[in-house]
């Protein structure tokens, strides 16, 4: 497997969130295929964090992309999103749910929990503690690590679902969730 290059980023963030599907985020022994994402739109997207423009917290998702944007959220779980668009333009994909590939003995350890393999990555707090994704991981090049992400060596052929958003308030039914149909590893299943 190869690293992404920085123009598959460089793209409007709904091209980026569908094209992540089925590529392989690795971190470490731990590697998963994305099978669900989510796009934010910038400035014009409610729920987006980047909404009211740039701030300490959420500058990344205004600077080049193929970085990581990572938040702490409930008090508990830190989310994963990479940025999209060209430098300046704000966009970011959350990685909603990963199919366990590598390490999964290792995932199980961070996971007690998980009462199945499907259940160890299948949502975006589950899965950045499955890979030990946390807050200072927050502006890493995906090009060139720690994390990176990857097209597998084989791609396989898949459908993509879209619906909306999960657990938002602000913009909720907009279409902007993908993920590979009827994949068991997608963090839970809405009406299409």
């Amino acid at each position: 497997m190869r690293p992404l290059d920085r123009a598959f980023y460089h793209r409007p963030t709904i091209e980026v969130a569908r094209a992540l599907l089925g590529k392989i985020v690795t971190h470490g022994k731990t590697s998963g295929r994305i099978v669900e994402t989510e796009a934010y739109l910038g400035e014009n997207d409610l729920a987006a964090h980047s909404a009211r423009g740039p701030t300490p917290r959420n500058r990344v998702i205004f600077g080049p992309p193929a970085y990581t944007y990572v938040y702490f959220i409930y008090g508990m779980y830190e989310c994963l999103n990479i940025v999209a668009e060209p430098d300046r333009v704000a966009g970011c994909v959350l990685i909603r749910a990963l199919e366990p590939l590598d390490g999964i003995s290792l995932m199980r350890r961070r996971r007690p929990a998980a009462q199945s393999i499907e259940d160890l990555a299948n949502g975006p707090g589950k899965l950045t503690r499955a890979l030990a994704i946390k807050l200072k991981h927050n502006g890493v090049d995906v090009t060139r690590g720690p994390i990176l992400v990857s097209a597998p060596d084989r791609e396989e052929p898949f459908q993509i679902a879209v619906s909306k958003r999960i657990g938002i308030t602000k913009s909720p039914d907009l279409p902007l969730r993908f993920d590979i149909k009827d994949n068991r590893f997608v963090s839970r299943t809405l009406p299409k």
